[in-house]
């Protein structure tokens, strides 16, 4: 039973380490990557399609991401919908491609990426937390209910920490490599 546990914990750690760096996959470094345009939706007859299902997405260069649709006749709505996403790209229409230019960033929008980064990783390291609080929570209930040793409980409370500080250091190197590309001149 405490090996579930800690399975368990162990689950929600990598969740919550997925998610952070889903999260930080969407913010805008110097280079391009595909991943920026994954929250957009295109109103394809009338349903909400995500752009990587009517589209190619692909980085040529360094500053430069291409879409090409697989239906032509969408070309100026993926451009409406890119516009109209608020992530400050242009793109422009070049006969069945959309180019987007990656602008370069100004010094204060790189601050700000760094706060939503750090915002992000706080949230990830509350995920953490609640994973940790959720397996005391079970191992208290074992200890209570006999199932399981005072000393096997306390071994495996000793295990529950380690775990969290290592699933919250990854939080800070995750973190911290994202900085480091948002930074990067």
């Amino acid at each position: 039973m405490i090996d579930e546990i800690l399975g368990e914990l162990r689950n929600g750690i990598e969740k919550a380490h997925e998610s952070l760096k889903r999260e930080l996959s969407r913010l805008r470094t110097g280079r391009a990557n595909p991943d920026l345009l994954s929250p957009i939706r295109i109103d394809y007859y009338g349903t909400p399609t995500p752009l990587s299902q009517m589209a190619n997405v692909a980085v040529p260069e360094a500053r430069l991401l291409t879409v090409k649709p697989w239906d032509k006749t969408q070309l100026k709505v993926i451009e409406k919908a890119i516009v109209e996403a608020g992530l400050g790209l242009n793109p422009q229409v070049d006969g069945e491609l959309i180019r987007i230019p990656m602008p370069a960033l100004s010094e204060e929008r790189r601050k700000e990426l760094v706060k939503i980064a750090k915002k992000a990783a706080e949230e990830g390291k509350v995920g953490i937390r609640k994973a940790r609080h959720d397996a005391k929570n079970l191992l208290e209930s074992l200890k209570k209910e006999g199932e399981a040793s005072e000393d096997d409980c306390e071994r495996a409370l000793k295990k529950v920490e380690e775990r969290v500080q290592e699933g919250t250091s990854m939080v800070d190197q995750i973190v911290g490599k994202k900085e480091k590309d948002i930074l990067e001149i």
